[in-house]
């Protein structure tokens, strides 16, 4: 499942703060509700995985797909 089917069924909540928090390492909670939106499934497309920290972060493509759909809601 790529990141833009996954958005529509995210939580308003999530959405905003992805958009809000863009780049930064996912909260658990947000781990947690994406993977149940995609049935436990990952892509290397938008899911950078553990940072050297141990957080979890989006790949760049991903940052950079939120920070357009951003954008565009802005206008």
């Amino acid at each position: 499942m790529d990141f833009p089917e996954i958005w529509p069924r995210l939580s308003p909540a999530s959405r905003s703060w992805l958009v809000e928090h863009n780049g930064e390492p996912l909260t658990d909670e947000l781990v947690a509700e994406i993977l149940g939106v995609t049935g436990g499934q990952t892509s290397a497309q938008w899911w950078a995985g553990p940072s050297a920290d141990g957080q979890t972060q989006l790949s760049d493509e991903a940052v950079d797909w939120i920070e357009t759909v951003a954008n565009d809601e802005d206008e």
